[in-house]
C-alpha cells in the first residue's frame, strides 16, 4: 500500500518544487523591477497630486460569483456567518435569492462547532428559521457518501478558505496534506455539480484563461465590471466550484488552479481518477461584500489569528468548472 501512494505524493512534491524555482525568479524579477522604476512611480505620485481633480480613479465594484437563481452548497461553514450574509443582509445581486436554495455544511459535529465557535449555534438557529438547509459532520472530500446528497447537484459549491487543520510544522508537508485535501473535494464535489452548457463570462479587455494556460494564480484575472454585460448569458449552465484563499505564502504553493487543470493521478489502481477542471476566471474575495461574515481559524481559537501566515497580498476566489 505504501508503495502504492508514491506516484501521487512525487507529483504533487514535484510540483511543490516547481512552483518554488517559478516563484524566486518572479520574485527577482519584481525586486528589480520595482529598483528600476522607483524614481518614475514617485514621479507618476506627485503628477497625480499636481493633477487631482482632473481624473478620478473608481474603485472596482466587488464581483458576486452568484445569481439569485443558483442552488449554492456551502462547505466548511466554520460558524456559519458566510450563510448568515448570503441571506440577512446579501448584496443587492441577491435580495430574491431563497434561502431554501442554499445548502451549509460543516466538517465538525453540532456539539464540537458550538464548543469552537461560540456564536454559531445563534447564527443556526437564525438560518434554519430563514429556511436554509444546515448539515453537521460532512466531509469534503466524501460528499458523494452523503445521504441527503443523493440525486442532488448545485450550481454553485463553495469553499472558502479549505484547511486540513493538522498542525503540520513541517511546511512541505504541510502543504502535500492541504493538496490532499483539495483534490480530495475536487474529486469528491464533481458528481454534485449541475450539468449544462459551459458558463461564459464576459469580461472586457481581459485574457480568458484556458486549458494550456500554465500562468499563477497573480497572472490569472477575471474580474466582471460594473460596465459588463450580464455574466452567464446560459439558463441551464454546467455547475461550478469557488476556492478562496489567501493568495500570499503558503498558499498560493497549494498550486491550487494548476492542481484543478492538471490532476496528479490516484493514489492507486483501484482508487478513483482524478477529474481535471477548467478554470473560468479568478476574482479578489472581498470580505466586506458579505456583511457579518468572519472567516475562523480551523482550530476556533481565533477569529483573525495572530501570527504572521497569510499577511500581504489578497484573498482570491477561483472557480473552476468540469472539462468534457
Amino acid at each position: 500500500m505504501a508503495k502504492a501512494k508514491k506516484p501521487l505524493k512525487a507529483a504533487l512534491q514535484s510540483q511543490q518544487s516547481r512552483l518554488k524555482l517559478k516563484q524566486k525568479a518572479t520574485q527577482a524579477a519584481q525586486t528589480a523591477e520595482l529598483k528600476k522604476n522607483g524614481a518614475s512611480k514617485a514621479q507618476s505620485k506627485a503628477h497625480s497630486v499636481k493633477g487631482k481633480g482632473k481624473e478620478v480613479a473608481h474603485p472596482r465594484a466587488p464581483t458576486i460569483p452568484f445569481r439569485a437563481t443558483d442552488k449554492i452548497l456551502l462547505i466548511g461553514e466554520g460558524n456559519f456567518s458566510f450563510a448568515r450574509a448570503l441571506v440577512v443582509d446579501p448584496p443587492a445581486e441577491l435580495e430574491h435569492l431563497p434561502a431554501r436554495n442554499i445548502t451549509a455544511t460543516a466538517y465538525d459535529t453540532e456539539p464540537a462547532c458550538y464548543e469552537k465557535y461560540p456564536e454559531a449555534e445563534e447564527i443556526v438557529l437564525k438560518l434554519k428559521a430563514a429556511g436554509i438547509e444546515v448539515l453537521f459532520g460532512i466531509d469534503a472530500t466524501r460528499l458523494s457518501r452523503v445521504a441527503a446528497f443523493k440525486g442532488r447537484t448545485w450550481d454553485r459549491i463553495v469553499w472558502n478558505f479549505p484547511h486540513a487543520g493538522k498542525g503540520i510544522t513541517d511546511q512541505d508537508r504541510n502543504i502535500l496534506s492541504n493538496q490532499l485535501l483539495v483534490l480530495g473535494f475536487l474529486r469528491s464535489a464533481a458528481g454534485l455539480l449541475a450539468t449544462g452548457s459551459v458558463p461564459e463570462y464576459n469580461v472586457k479587455k481581459r485574457k480568458r484563461p484556458t486549458d494550456d494556460d500554465d500562468d499563477e494564480p497573480e497572472d490569472v484575472d477575471g474580474y466582471v465590471h460594473p460596465d459588463d454585460e450580464d455574466i452567464s448569458k446560459s439558463v441551464a449552465c454546467r455547475g461550478t466550484i469557488l476556492i478562496t484563499l489567501r493568495n500570499v505564502v503558503p498558499y498560493t504553493q497549494w498550486d491550487v488552479p494548476r492542481l484543478a487543470k492538471h490532476p496528479p493521478p490516484p493514489a492507486s489502481g483501484s482508487a478513483p481518477s482524478n477529474p481535471p477542471y477548467t478554470l473560468l476566471r479568478s476574482f479578489a474575495f472581498s470580505r466586506n461584500a458579505w456583511k457579518g461574515y468572519e472567516h475562523r481559524m480551523t482550530k476556533g481559537e481565533r477569529a483573525y489569528g495572530t501570527g504572521k501566515t497569510g499577511e500581504g497580498g489578497e484573498d482570491r476566489t477561483w472557480e473552476f468548472f468540469l472539462q468534457d
